[in-house]
């Protein structure tokens, strides 16, 4: 199989996690093997041109797990999938979080619908592992269960404290920790960045980008890197991404 290929993958188990995400396994035989975490998929849809991207959340196996929240038509479509189902995926795409020793006492931090991604790639660390979550609010909460059948410790925030820890999720990091993986709004990135960066540590980030095409054809899903000389470049999420050294994205 090349880098990347399309299947017709049969959804196997799905169900409704929150009012409006919901998670889908697929038997993706190949695509599943070659997927590292912190890649991505394009999901056909019926009635649709464009397909639309979806983080890998888990890989068990021959299978894949998707974790996505309507946001639109397309995704509202999805929504409305049945086991039995078949999905047409394009996978896996872009670059991945490159994870390193996983004896490293390491931190993982998520927002909202960018927690997913996270899962697969905290589990090889199990108790290495500090996972911190933030969400709206109690009833925005998914994902808990499977990070502490990681074996991964679990810190969770919400905006207005209904559970958890009333706060950011970057008053939440631990103080021993060796490197940070984070998803999520940019501005979360943003401060995340400037915290490792203050702590003289490893951050990779994975952005959040409108994608069309997934490969890098189309130049859609642009963003800002630094560059050597002090100044910047155009890169693509898609292609260059989603997973990025944080030091090299220019947020301004």
């Amino acid at each position: 199989m090349k880098q990347y290929d399309v299947r017709q993958c049969r959804v196997v188990r799905f169900e409704q996690l929150t009012a409006d995400v919901f998670s889908a396994w697929v038997e993706a035989g190949e695509l599943a093997r070659a997927a590292v975490p912190g890649q991505f998929a394009q999901i056909f849809v019926p009635g649709k041109t464009l397909r639309r991207p979806i983080s890998i959340c888990a890989i068990e196996e021959d299978r894949l797990r998707f974790v996505f929240q309507i946001r639109g038509e397309g995704t509202a479509i999805l929504a409305q999938t049945k086991e039995g189902d078949s999905w047409d995926i394009l996978a896996p795409l872009g670059h991945g979080f490159a994870l390193g020793d996983t004896t490293r006492k390491v931190c993982f931090v998520g927002g909202g619908i960018g927690v997913p991604p996270l899962v697969a790639a905290a589990k090889p660390f199990g108790q290495n592992a500090t996972v911190v979550t933030g969400f709206r609010n109690k009833d925005a909460v998914i994902l808990q269960e499977d990070f502490e059948k990681n074996g991964n410790q679990v810190i969770l925030a919400t905006d207005d404290g209904s559970a958890g820890h009333h706060g950011l999720v970057t008053e939440c990091l631990p103080e021993d920790c060796e490197a940070i993986f984070a998803c999520g709004p940019t501005p979360m990135l943003r401060a995340l960045t400037a915290e490792a960066e203050k702590r003289g540590i490893e951050c990779q980030i994975s952005l959040e980008q409108r994608m069309a095409c997934g490969i890098g054809a189309c130049l859609g899903c642009a963003c800002k890197l630094k560059t050597e000389d002090g100044g910047w470049r155009h890169g693509h999420v898609c292609k260059d991404g989603p997973v990025f050294d944080a030091r090299l994205v220019a947020f301004d």
